[in-house]
């Protein structure tokens, strides 16, 4: 494939107009601008990446995002989803444009001293645990490039992006299902009067029902079956726990949650409120 050097970025990457259909793209390689010149027309290896610049992203148009940007979060940006490759196989690298995005805002506040806070990371790190070891190749390569450090909190959000990058949702999505499985929790921790490690079984079986039903309510799927009567029956205590959350995460979503997702999640609920051996 040849491309028409339209602007270059740094040694690694250029702006160029691919010669078949005129469509202008990012081309990322080690090396691969070196050496060259604008309006030089040049063969691309199987070993770069060809990012469209004709996309639409979560945080506007990819045109206007590589103006903004710094060629050096685009490469750390490509680099992390390179990890992210060899993690996972393949992976939607359109998330290149918001993940550099954001790469560059969290540089500029590190570098002006500033520190974010995220009551999200611990959930987060163990929710997307894969994701965020991926992530975390970030901070060797912060340090090796420009001499900082990135804190915990950073990552768990480049983490989110990494995890947007291999399934169906986007950065907004994932961070809205981190934070409703940490709401749930909250709410069962005040009713219960238990404190649940993070780290714990419990945690994660909670965890994990509350992660899929926030998925579910966010696609509008149902499930098969009601374990509702037998629930609020059987267990009156964890089902009315379990329709106080369901309200709450209606609110919190501002979507309908169905009521046979009530009597599953009491299920899961029992097993806390009963002391379950781990």
């Amino acid at each position: 494939m040849l491309y028409k050097i339209a602007k270059i970025l740094n040694h690694n990457s250029f702006i160029g107009i691919q010669d078949e259909n005129n469509q202008e793209c990012l081309v990322m390689g080690k090396g691969v601008a070196f050496g060259k010149k604008v309006g030089q027309t040049v063969p691309i290896s199987e070993k770069v990446e060809i990012y469209s610049l004709e996309e639409m992203t979560e945080r506007g148009d990819a045109k206007d995002i590589i103006k903004s940007v710094s060629p050096l979060c685009l490469e750390l940006a490509n680099e992390v989803l390179g990890k992210a490759e060899e993690e996972f196989g393949k992976v939607d690298r359109l998330i290149l444009f918001t993940m550099a995005d954001h790469l560059d805002f969290a540089i500029r506040r590190i570098q002006n001293g500033e520190q974010i806070s995220n009551p999200l990371t611990e959930d987060i790190r163990i929710m997307f645990y894969k994701e965020y070891k991926v992530a975390a190749c970030i901070r060797e390569l912060l340090k090796e490039k420009l001499g900082i450090e990135i804190d915990d909190h950073e990552i768990g959000y480049i983490a989110l992006h990494v995890h947007a990058a291999i399934v169906d949702e986007n950065v907004s999505q994932a961070m809205e299902i981190a934070r409703t499985v940490r709401e749930c929790i909250s709410i069962v921790e005040k009713e219960t009067g238990k404190s649940i490690d993070v780290m714990s079984i419990s945690y994660n079986r909670l965890m994990n029902h509350v992660r899929y039903m926030v998925v579910r309510v966010i696609h509008g799927e149902k499930l098969k079956m009601s374990l509702n009567d037998y629930m609020s029956v059987k267990f009156p205590e964890a089902f009315l726990m379990a329709e106080h959350i369901c309200h709450k995460m209606e609110k919190s979503l501002r979507l309908p949650v169905l009521d046979s997702e009530i009597g599953y999640l009491a299920m899961h609920l029992e097993r806390l409120l009963d002391n379950e051996p781990e």
